[in-house]
């Protein structure tokens, strides 16, 4: 479901981390910054609450949705029932979240093993889940083979990360998820750079980007347009040789 939303190879997705001091001025940057992806190639974009109220998110969703020829979804960090429901709601296309499956206790897992399962049946949101994602704990006491199997049933992509939001995605984990899920669809969604396009995506199916397109290449800056086409050059070189 999730790679079927786009018509090229290896799409890439820019972050809208929603910046800015008041509501008004995140959705002036939101529209400023998905303006920029756009013109660049970016192929989607993800709205989080980075910036943010989960309001900001629904708000910029909405003037999103006026916009032509957008295609986007959304993570509300750490509230999967308004993460789904609002993106549906708002035009959005597929959702994020940060963590399906591996994080919580067993007596916890179980509940939101059942919440998910619910959400996939009544709808068909496609969802990017991550296992042993960056800033998230490890509490199931299972096996990572055990977490990944079990997360495969609660998503349409897996997410996979380095250590923190910017720091790279190393590609002996990209590697060991691949080895691990086979031909399910598998997302790098931290640490990209227009370097580690070809030896990442290789292995990977899509991307997630926020920090590399920005002033500094750090998520406290602006989308930079020179970045973002640089990075896409590259992924349309990739692609070309796919």
């Amino acid at each position: 479901m999730f790679l079927d939303l786009f018509s090229v190879k290896k799409p890439i997705i820019g972050m809208l981390h929603l910046i800015g001091d008041t509501p008004a001025e995140k959705i002036k940057e939101c529209l400023k910054e998905a303006a920029i992806y756009k013109k660049c190639g970016v192929d989607a974009m993800l709205l989080e609450d980075y910036f943010g109220s989960r309001e900001d998110v629904v708000a910029c969703m909405k003037a999103l949705s006026q916009e032509d020829d957008y295609l986007y979804g959304a993570n509300v960090l750490d509230n999967f029932s308004f993460t789904y429901e609002m993106t549906s709601m708002y035009g959005g296309k597929f959702m994020q979240v940060d963590s399906v499956c591996g994080h919580l206790p067993v007596y916890l897992d179980v509940p939101y093993a059942e919440m998910i399962a619910a959400y996939r049946k009544a709808g068909t949101l496609p969802i990017i889940g991550g296992v042993r994602f960056k800033y998230q704990p490890v509490l199931s006491g299972r096996s990572i083979e055990e977490d990944m199997r079990l997360g495969l049933q609660r998503c349409d992509a897996m997410a996979c990360t380095g250590e923190g939001t910017g720091l790279e995605t190393s590609t002996g984990k990209i590697a060991e998820f691949r080895k691990l899920i086979g031909d399910f669809p598998l997302v790098i969604a931290a640490g990209m750079t227009a370097d580690t396009v070809k030896e990442k995506l290789s292995i990977a199916d899509a991307a997630i980007v926020g920090s590399y397109f920005k002033e500094g290449h750090k998520d406290i800056g602006h989308v930079k347009e020179a970045h973002v086409c640089e990075f896409m050059d590259r992924v349309f070189q990739l692609r070309e040789e796919c």
